[in-house]
């Protein structure tokens, strides 16, 4: 997947906030909260210059969150591991970090699969609590 990264826009970030998924991944739906602290969000374009999703980065320390999202008419068609890579590899360059980490709901189970096969592991669990959809669980991971 060749893919340009780069920093969002407040009109690119509005546009990703229209984006919907099938349930149950509509709980990723962006429209619910507006993005905080947008300079931790970078856009990923194809070749053809469309947004095909986005990354968000947190550095702490040498410690960098890892966060992303494909764009919904590509979710489920093989594309994943791929944009994983792409955007971890912009954050190595980028950040820096001596330890990547993600938090990923528990019941997406794909994605789970998917940041597995680039080389994170489960690290722990925790739970959040959201207005809409009550107290849902998260799995921890981190690259290995």
């Amino acid at each position: 997947m060749r893919l340009s990264v780069e920093q969002a826009t407040d009109s690119q970030l509005e546009e990703i906030a229209t984006w919907r998924y099938e349930p149950p991944y509509d709980f990723y739906d962006g429209d619910q909260d507006p993005a905080l602290n947008p300079e931790r969000f970078f856009t990923a374009r194809d070749e053809d210059g469309e947004i095909v999703g986005f990354y968000y980065f947190d550095s702490r320390g040498d410690l960098l969150e890892y966060g992303l999202g494909l764009r919904p008419g590509l979710t489920g068609r093989g594309l994943g591991l791929d944009f994983v890579r792409v955007g971890l590899e912009f954050g190595r360059v980028r950040f820096r970090p001596g330890r990547v980490v993600l938090s990923v709901a528990a019941f997406n189970e794909r994605a789970r699969i998917v940041y597995e096969r680039a080389g994170f592991a489960v690290t722990g669990r925790h739970v959040r609590s959201f207005a809409r959809w009550g107290e849902i669980e998260f799995i921890d991971m981190e690259e290995q």
